[in-house]
C-alpha cells in the first residue's frame, strides 16, 4: 500500500511537472507575441500625432485631386476614398488623447480659410465617420477639476466652432446627432464663472443664431427658463471682468434667439421672463440695454407678452427709457451705444402699439403721450426729424454715386437707406400712425404744430409709411405680410 501510495505520488509528481512545463511554454509564447505585438504599437505622442496627421493629409489631397480630375466618375477616385476613409479610422485613436487637441487643431478657420474646397471635404469626412458624436462623448466624461481635461473641453469647443465656421449646416448637425445641447445647458446652469462657461455661451448663440430647429429643440428642452435663471443672476450685479461681461451678453444673445418662434415666446411668458427684464431695466445695471432687446423680442408680434408688460407696471420704466433716462457708465459713454439703445426702444414702444389695441391697457398706453403736456409726443418728433434728416442725407450721397455712373440697384439703395436709420424713423411714423388713429385732438394738433416748425408736413409721414408698406416682406408668410399692409393702409387713410 505504501508502495502504491508511493508510486502515486511519484505519478502525480511527473503530472505536475508535465503541466507545469506545459504551462510554462504557453507562457513564454504568450510573452513572444506580446513581445511581437508591441512592435507595432506606438504611444500616442506629439510624434506619433504629427505621422498620423501627415498621413492623413496625403490622403486627403490625393482623395480632393481625384475628385477634381474625375468628378462624374466616382469608380476613378473610389480607391483613395477607400484610403481616406482608413486614415480617418486612425484618427480615432487620438480621442483617448484629449491633451494633443490644440497641436492637432485641423478644423483651424484660419488655416482653412485659404482653400474652401479641401476645409469642406474634411469637415464632410469627419461628420461622415461619427467624429462629432466623438467629440460630444468626450465633454460628457472630461473633468474640468483636472487642467489637462479642463483645456481639452476648450479645444473641443473651439473645434466645432470651426467646423460650424467651414460648413454652417454642422450646427444643426451636431445637436441633431449628439447631446451637445443637453451639455451646454448644464455648462450655463452652474454658478462660477470661468472660461469654459463662457465658451458654452458662445456655442450657444452660435448654434441658435441661424436655425430654427434648434431655437425650437432648446425650448423643448427647457431652455429658455434655463437661460433666464442664467442672465437672473446678472439683475442686480455687474460682471466683474470683460471676458463675464461678454458671457452675460452671449446668454441674452441665446434668449433672443430662443424668443423666434412662437412657442418660446409663450414660454417666457409662463416663466415670468417679461418681470425678470422689467426688474434688470430697473436696477439700471450693465444688462439694461440687453433687457430690453430681450423684451422687444418677446413682444414683437405676440400681444401676450405686451399685455403681460403693460400688467406688471411696464409702462413707467420703458418710457423712462423713451425719454432719454437711460444709465451711463464709463463702459456704454460711446454714441453708438446710445444709439443703439435708443432705436430699440423705439422699436419696444411700436412693438407695444402692435400687440394692444383695445381695451383700458390702450388706453394706459395712448395716456403715456398726453402726460407732462404731451412731451412724449416732443420727444418722438425729434426724434422723427433726426432720422429724417439722416436717410435725406443719405439718399443725396447714393443718389449722387448714381450721377457718377456707379450701378446701384433699388434693392441695395434701401438696404444702404436703411443702415443709415431709415428702419428706425419707420418706426417712429408708424407711432405716429397709430396715435393719430386715436383721434385725439391734444395728440394730433402737437404733432401737426411740430411738424409746421420743421416745415414738414403730414404728407412728410404719409411718404414714409408708404415705402414701409410697399418694402413689406413675406418672411413671415402671406397672411402676416396682408395683415401688416392693411394696418399701414389705415394709417395712411387717417392722415
Amino acid at each position: 500500500m505504501e508502495v502504491s501510495t508511493a508510486r502515486n505520488q511519484t505519478s502525480k509528481r511527473k503530472f505536475d511537472d508535465t503541466v507545469s512545463s506545459s504551462s510554462n511554454a504557453v507562457d513564454l509564447s504568450l510573452l513572444e507575441a506580446i513581445e511581437r505585438s508591441q512592435t507595432t504599437i506606438e504611444a500616442v505622442d506629439n510624434r506619433t500625432l504629427k505621422k498620423l496627421v501627415l498621413s492623413f493629409e496625403r490622403r486627403l489631397k490625393e482623395n480632393i485631386e481625384a475628385r477634381l480630375k474625375y468628378p462624374n466618375q466616382p469608380d476613378r477616385f473610389a480607391d483613395s476614398e477607400l484610403e481616406l476613409h482608413e486614415e480617418l479610422h486612425k484618427l480615432k485613436v487620438l480621442a483617448g488623447a484629449p491633451e494633443l487637441y490644440p497641436d492637432l487643431d485641423l478644423t483651424d478657420e484660419d488655416a482653412l480659410d485659404e482653400n474652401d474646397e479641401p476645409a469642406r471635404v474634411l469637415v464632410d469626412a469627419i461628420v461622415d465617420n461619427s467624429a462629432l458624436e466623438l467629440l460630444v462623448q468626450n465633454l460628457h466624461r472630461l473633468s474640468e477639476s483636472d487642467p489637462d481635461e479642463n483645456a481639452a473641453i476648450y479645444n473641443t469647443l473651439a473645434t466645432i466652432e470651426n467646423l460650424i465656421e467651414v460648413k454652417p449646416a454642422v450646427a444643426e448637425l451636431v445637436c441633431e446627432k449628439t447631446k451637445l445641447l443637453k451639455w451646454l445647458l448644464g455648462k450655463i446652469k452652474v454658478r462660477e464663472f470661468d472660461g469654459n462657461k463662457q465658451y458654452a455661451s458662445e456655442i450657444l448663440a452660435i448654434l441658435l443664431q441661424s436655425s430654427s430647429v434648434n431655437q425650437k429643440k432648446l425650448g423643448q428642452m427647457n431652455g429658455v427658463d434655463v437661460v433666464l435663471q442664467a442672465v437672473a443672476m446678472y439683475k442686480s450685479k455687474d460682471p466683474k471682468s470683460s471676458d463675464e461681461e461678454e458671457m452675460v451678453e452671449n446668454l441674452f444673445d441665446c434668449l433672443c434667439c430662443l424668443l423666434m418662434p412662437l412657442e418660446n415666446k409663450e414660454r417666457f411668458v409662463k416663466a415670468e421672463g417679461v418681470e425678470l427684464m422689467i426688474i434688470i431695466m430697473k436696477q439700471k445695471k450693465l444688462a439694461y440695454a440687453s433687457a430690453i432687446r430681450a423684451i422687444d423680442f418677446a413682444m414683437t408680434n405676440y400681444p401676450p407678452a405686451c399685455e403681460r408688460f403693460v400688467d406688471v407696471l411696464g409702462l413707467k420704466t420703458a418710457f423712462a427709457a423713451f425719454m432719454g433716462k437711460i444709465p451711463i457708465s464709463k463702459k456704454n459713454k460711446k454714441e453708438r451705444y446710445q444709439e443703439e439703445l435708443e432705436e430699440r426702444i423705439v422699436s419696444l414702444v411700436a412693438s407695444l402699439f402692435g400687440g394692444i389695441l383695445r381695451g383700458s391697457r390702450r388706453e394706459r398706453l395712448l395716456s403715456k403721450f398726453v402726460e407732462n403736456e404731451c412731451e412724449k409726443i416732443d420727444r418722438l418728433m425729434e426724434l422723427y426729424i433726426r432720422y429724417s434728416d439722416r436717410v435725406k442725407a443719405e439718399t443725396e450721397r447714393l443718389d449722387q454715386i448714381e450721377f457718377d455712373d456707379l450701378e446701384m440697384d433699388e434693392d441695395e439703395k434701401y438696404n444702404r437707406k436703411l443702415e443709415s436709420g431709415l428702419y428706425t424713423l419707420q418706426l417712429v411714423a408708424v407711432i405716429l400712425g397709430h396715435i393719430w388713429c386715436s383721434e385725439h385732438p391734444q395728440m394730433r394738433g402737437r404733432i401737426e404744430l411740430l411738424l409746421k416748425q420743421n416745415k414738414l408736413s403730414k404728407n412728410h409721414v404719409k411718404d414714409i409709411l408708404q415705402e414701409y408698406h410697399d418694402n413689406i416682406g413675406d418672411l413671415d408668410g402671406p397672411e402676416e405680410k396682408e395683415r401688416a399692409q392693411t394696418k399701414i393702409q389705415k394709417f395712411l387713410t387717417a392722415l
